[in-house]
């Protein structure tokens, strides 16, 4: 995926973009008028030959409009900027377009992807991006789907970005799935638009898959909420949408909260979806059934699954519910049911938007609780959604919470490293994938951070290893960054992640109350860091303010607490 850049026109007061592509090209644009006096224009010509012109004469947002090239060859994108802003341009063959992806041609400075050098979670390649949607492995690659807005780094109405891997890490960028309904998409007024959802393969020999999502369109009467599903043949183009689900259940007392479908084959073999809401006690998670085959009609309500009430009037959100250690048609496997809880608030710490983890026996009805557990003590590990792979469950969660959202500023938007889940010790554990360390580059030290000297970080990329001389041994990491005061720390009270940022409120404490680990694994990047203790036994995931990484490291603890030590530069 490239970038071209903007060059002045032959043509008096024009702009280009110019780039040498082959025959057959599709482009996706995004133009916007920039008054109401006059068109946006955009024209492509191939070799000095006019092959085409887009237009819009809307001012109040920016309009996809799709273009094929049949000729290749030097291609030049001409605009007049005192009539025309363009959001977006990339360009990718149809025929190749999973294994190569797109090639971006143009973003504008406001929806530019940040440089972060040395990253390695993945970001989309412009724009916002939100929630992991339609999470799973579909024609013998990884999809991910994600929550999108294409033109700026905030917040609106909502896209589905799209992207596939072979290995979890490395991730190619495909063109944009899933767009708003039309009367959504002419405002930039964060109305709606696609929400969150799931998606399962097509049945039998069918080749592509078919996704379920919510339509939120604030204001709508009687319901601003109602699911759709939609199928793709090519896991490339999605069809027209339909709706499925175009109301909540009567007589339960349920908000206008109705959304986030998860679709996944139950125990007795038929498909189920989880849709997440909230009433006066707290959030409720409700379950349907489906007898299709192809999960496509015929939902039929069977009740609420679970609730929790202990934290407010909060609202259940992205559900998902898997098996950990067995066929789901065995009915001595455990599952785990995992659910965000927006506004959610721990009285104890402080930290907001918790997500929990349940996990019992589910028949197909009903699900009886064994234990539960948070998912991650540093709470931006949020809209976990998973799936059962080849080798067992994975995961992934946007690395943010909602609590850090600022119309005024810039965020690193990014997803967390995709995790395993297992039950361990009667705990669901969720270290990261195997193969992250694939990601080492080279190894920065084994000595110096074990005396207690000050290491340098470089970009800040980096994987930190802790081996500790017993459980629970004391430590403090001191990490330097331009922004925040950040550290890891273990002692009596716990393990934790002591965070806060100068002139803002005081920050939550990011704690595992009680922990003793033995060994700590901790992934710093631009925007994040990820702790890992005891093959994941305890998560502790936190957002960085900035798009800058830690710079230095620290340690201190007292003799013998800490016998290895090691960083290793990461990088994809």
């Amino acid at each position: 995926m490239t970038s071209q850049a903007i060059s002045p026109s032959d043509e008096a007061g024009l702009e280009t973009i110019s780039a040498v592509l082959p025959a057959g090209c599709t482009i996706h644009a995004w133009i916007k008028a920039t008054h109401d006096g006059a068109p946006a224009r955009l024209t492509s010509h191939v070799d000095g030959d006019l092959t085409g012109a887009l237009e819009t004469s809307n001012p109040d947002e920016f309009e996809f409009r799709p273009l094929m090239l049949e000729r290749g060859g030097e291609t030049a994108f001409s605009y007049d900027p005192a009539t025309t802003e363009v959001s977006v341009l990339y360009a990718f063959r149809q025929a190749s377009v999973l294994e190569k992806g797109i090639r971006l041609l143009h973003a504008r400075p406001a929806n530019a992807a940040p440089e972060v050098p040395g990253g390695y979670h993945f970001r989309p390649p412009f724009g916002w991006m939100n929630d992991p949607n339609g999470f799973g492995r579909f024609g013998g690659k990884l999809h991910l789907f994600y929550q999108h807005y294409p033109h700026s780094l905030r917040w609106n109405n909502m896209h589905w970005g799209h992207a596939v891997s072979k290995d979890y890490l490395r991730w190619t960028h495909l063109p944009i799935f899933l767009f708003p309904s039309d009367e959504l998409a002419a405002r930039a007024d964060g109305r709606g638009g696609a929400f969150s959802g799931s998606a399962i393969a097509l049945p039998g020999d069918q080749a592509g898959l078919r996704i379920f999502f919510t339509e939120h369109m604030k204001d709508r009467e009687p319901e601003e909420q109602v699911q759709f599903t939609a199928t793709s043949r090519d896991l490339v183009n999605v069809e027209p949408a339909r709706l499925i689900l175009p109301a909540r259940p009567a007589g339960l007392g349920l908000t206008t909260d109705f959304r986030d479908p998860y679709v996944f084959k139950g125990p007795d073999g038929k498909w189920k979806m989880l849709l997440g809401t909230r009433d006066r006690e707290g959030g409720v998670i409700l379950l349907y059934e489906a007898d299709d085959p192809a999960a496509a009609e015929g939902w039929t309500f069977l009740g609420t699954l679970h609730r929790e009430n202990r934290f407010g009037m909060t609202a259940a959100e992205c559900p998902c519910m898997l098996p950990l250690d067995g066929p789901a048609s065995d009915p001595t496997t455990r599952w785990a049911l995992i659910f965000g809880l927006l506004t959610s608030r721990d009285p104890t710490t402080g930290r907001r938007n918790m997500t929990l983890a349940t996990v019992g026996r589910f028949d197909g009805r009903s699900f009886s609780v064994e234990f539960e557990q948070e998912l991650d003590f540093g709470t931006d590990a949020y809209a976990f959604q998973a799936f059962v792979d080849e080798a067992g469950p994975v995961g992934i969660a946007w690395l943010a919470n909602w609590t850090d959202i600022s119309r005024e500023i810039d965020m690193p938007t990014a997803m967390t490293l995709p995790r395993r889940l297992a039950l361990q010790s009667g705990a669901l554990i969720t270290p990261p994938v195997p193969g992250v360390e694939s990601l080492r580059q080279r190894q920065l030290d084994a000595k110096a951070l074990l005396d207690g000297r000050t290491v340098d970080l470089a970009n800040g990329s980096v994987e930190i290893l802790l081996t500790l001389g017993q459980a629970g041994n004391a430590f403090r990491l001191d990490l330097e960054h331009p922004e925040a005061t950040v550290a890891v720390q273990l002692n009596d009270d716990g393990l934790s992640i002591p965070f806060s940022v100068a002139n803002t409120k005081a920050s939550p404490r990011y704690i595992a109350a009680g922990a003793r680990p033995s060994t700590i694994r901790i992934f710093l990047d631009a925007g994040s860091i990820e702790v890992f203790a005891d093959d994941g036994h305890w998560t502790g995931t936190k957002r960085l303010p900035g798009f800058k990484g830690v710079s230095t490291a620290r340690l201190i603890a007292p003799e013998g607490n800490i016998i290895a030590a090691e960083i290793w530069q990461l990088g994809l």
